[in-house]
């Protein structure tokens, strides 16, 4: 096991922007990828959607990933304007750096591990499809940003 969450492998950056269409289409040029789909967070019957320990029907955002590298993702996200981590990041500090984001296996025991070293649940839900589940923790103090657990039913 590496680390606190068993994996030191970075699998993702997530950054808080205003217009999705906008920066998906400078980030597509300035990797030189195709621009890819925005889609949504998905339906909350299947998300269930926790922000704070409380049910968070209305948190949605728009969502885009360029994959880059071997395992990598680079995701935008576009809160609305719902209560959640996102729109409290925007509302905060603008537009940036979310997350960083590391594949789990045992969402439950990644999450306590991250808990005893001194992070906060902030965040948790169902991908939209219902293949695995993620968790955002707050590790400002510690990491000086925030993590995001992902855990992959299909992997």
């Amino acid at each position: 096991m590496s680390g606190v969450v068993g994996t030191n492998l970075v699998a993702q950056v997530g950054f808080i922007v205003k217009d999705i269409e906008a920066a998906k289409t400078k980030w597509a040029e300035f990797l030189g990828l195709p621009v890819p789909p925005t889609v949504g967070g998905g339906d909350y019957a299947i998300t269930q959607v926790r922000y704070k320990g409380a049910p968070a029907p209305d948190a949605q955002a728009k969502l885009a990933f360029f994959n880059v590298g071997r395992n990598f993702q680079l995701e935008l996200i576009e809160p609305n304007e719902s209560p959640s981590t996102w729109r409290e990041f925007l509302d905060k500090h603008g537009e940036g750096v979310h997350h960083l984001a590391f594949q789990v296996k045992g969402m439950k025991n990644a999450v306590a591990s991250c808990e005893a070293f001194g992070m906060t649940l902030e965040q948790t839900g169902e991908y939209g499809d219902g293949s695995g589940r993620y968790a955002y923790l707050a590790a400002e103090e510690q990491l000086k940003v925030l993590i995001e657990l992902l855990e992959n039913d299909k992997a």
